[in-house]
This record gives structure tokens, sequence and C-alpha cells, in this order.
């Protein structure tokens, strides 16, 4: 793929995630063009004529409302849009209505022209973004999930407020499914430069139940948010810019995406969240963690609970 410099998005759904997501890249001067692209036209050329009255107070960046064939020159497309999860519905449960949307979105998207990265946030997510790779038949790299971003911030925010520590000073990650699977990586959370296990009893009961507690907080935050304001978008929309800014940078850092494994931790043929080497190519490696035991059979259930869903999603594909 041919390194361009443009560092242009077109952004497709412009609901809260996406209308957060464009806050997002506006605020942090992360790309130079950005294309608004809805069902709803109106609601996207009202986002872009909004957020392009604040550009007085933030970085040059071209912002516009448009349509698919705005793809054509993208360097990254992220699709935020689908059908929003409801009060007491999982993740997995919008499946059905979202992947047919998908289906729309990328063939035209592709129809386009495009040849770029794709970054999937419509949940489930780990399942539409095996569907966005089988539909448009780009490389694995070039195909993105937000995967676990949003639950491992989640995790660092939490251990870091149990520990009264710097979020950013705290070092740990979700892996799984983005959802009610997901489990956390004990054996590799650091606190500064130290071990978790160095500075806590981790066999003690009452460790182990705080432990738990912080990561049932992390696994349901989604449910919590959705029973008092409706739907979750500026943690998400933050991990979204995150990873952008990792490939349009070219950082090469690593964080919790949603990527195909072939073989990485027992498993192939699945889009799950990992740890994984952003840069401008997309995603550059997978970067395989030694699980312990607890962690393995975790990492092995989740990805099968995805796998089960995922057939039956495809069958008609």
């Amino acid at each position: 793929m041919t390194i361009k410099c443009t560092n242009k998005v077109a952004l497709i759904g412009t609901g809260f995630v996406g209308s957060s997501y464009a806050f997002a890249l506006l605020n942090q001067g992360i790309a130079h063009e950005l294309v608004m692209i809805d069902l709803n036209k109106e609601k996207a050329d009202g986002d872009a004529r909004d957020l392009n009255h604040g550009l007085a107070f933030a970085s040059p960046m071209k912002i516009s409302a448009g349509d698919y064939s705005d793809c054509s020159d993208a360097d990254l497309v992220v699709i935020t849009a689908g059908a929003n999860q409801q009060p007491g519905e999982t993740r997995l449960d919008l499946v059905e209505k979202n992947i047919k949307i998908f289906k729309n979105i990328v063939d035209s998207v592709m129809k386009s022209g495009f040849n770029g990265i794709f970054l999937v946030a419509t949940n489930p997510v780990d399942i539409l973004t095996y569907a966005t790779w089988k539909f448009s038949g780009l490389p694995k790299e070039r195909v993105i999930g937000s995967g676990t971003i949003l639950d491992t911030a989640r995790l660092r925010y939490l251990v870091g407020e149990h520990f009264d520590i710097d979020t950013r000073n705290i070092h740990a990650y979700i892996m799984g499914e983005h959802g009610d699977t997901e489990f956390p990586v004990w054996s590799h959370a650091t606190i500064g430069a130290s071990q978790l296990n160095e500075l806590i009893d981790m066999k003690k009961e009452t460790v182990q139940q705080e432990l738990e507690d912080i990561f049932v907080n992390v696994r349901d935050a989604a449910y919590h948010i959705i029973e008092r304001k409706g739907a979750t978008y500026y943690g998400i929309a933050m991990g979204l810019a995150r990873i952008t800014r990792a490939i349009f940078n070219n950082e090469n850092s690593i964080l919790t995406v949603s990527a195909l494994l072939e073989g990485e931790y027992d498993q192939e043929n699945i889009f799950i969240g990992v740890p994984a080497i952003i840069n401008r190519e997309g995603i550059r490696k997978v970067v395989e963690l030694p699980l312990n035991k607890k962690e393995k059979t975790q990492f092995t259930h989740s990805a099968e609970t995805l796998k089960n869903v995922m057939k039956k999603a495809m069958e008609s594909y």
C-alpha cells in the first residue's frame, strides 16, 4: 500500500459515537480532512457546520458532509453506524440487525475505489470487524476493530482509582470479546514499573474479591451507563481517536484492538480483542502474551462464544 500524507478520514455514522469521535479528532488535531457520511444527510451536514465553527480554536482541518464516493481517496474509513444497544440487550444481540447494515456499507465503500484502512466501532465489534474483512476483501492488517480498547481504559481507570495512582501509570489489558466473556489479564498488570502481584498478595481472599469487583465494574460499565443516559460514546470516541493517531503518526503503539488471529493464542479465523502493534499500515503484528492457565481458559471460552455467534450470522453471506 502506498503511504500518503493526507490523513483523510471518512466517518460513516454521525450518531452519538460518530459525532463524539469527530469532535475528538478536531480537538486533538489528528486528521487533515474529515468527511461525514450518514443516511440522515441533514444531520451529517449540521455536524460538519457545527464543527467548522470551532476551527478558529483548533488546528487546520477540512470538514464536510459527503457520501460514499468521498471514500475513494480516504486513508481511513471509520464505521460507527448501526443499531444501538438497548437497555437489557447484550452486544451479541445486535449481530443480525447490524450485519445486514454492514454489507451495504462495506460494499458501497469498496465501490468507491477505497484502498485504505477500515476501523470498526459498531457492536458486536468483533463479529462486524470480521464481516468487514470478508465483505471488503482487504488484507487482514487493514481491517481493525476497536476491540477491548475501551474496556482496557476502563480497567486502567478503576485500578488507578482503587490504588490512588494516575491512570496513565496503570498498565493492564482486557482481552477477548468486547462483551460479557472478556477477561482481565492480571498476570501482566503493572503499576509503574512494578508488577501488580509484587505490590499486593494476589492470593489473599480480600484482594481477589477487590480485583473481581473492579473487573465486574469494567465488564458491566456499558450497561450501567446505558441505564443512566441511554448510550455510551465519549469513552469509545476517545479510544477511536487514539487508534487513529497511532495509524496516522506511524507510532507502532501497542493497543488492545480486534485483530484477526491466524494461530496466535491457538485460535484461527476470528477477530477478537488482543494487544497489537498499530502503525501506518494498520496492524503490524499481534502481540502474543504468555497467559496463565486460567487466562488461557477464559480466552478460549471467549473465542468459542464469538465463533458460535459468528458462524450463524455469516451463513447467509
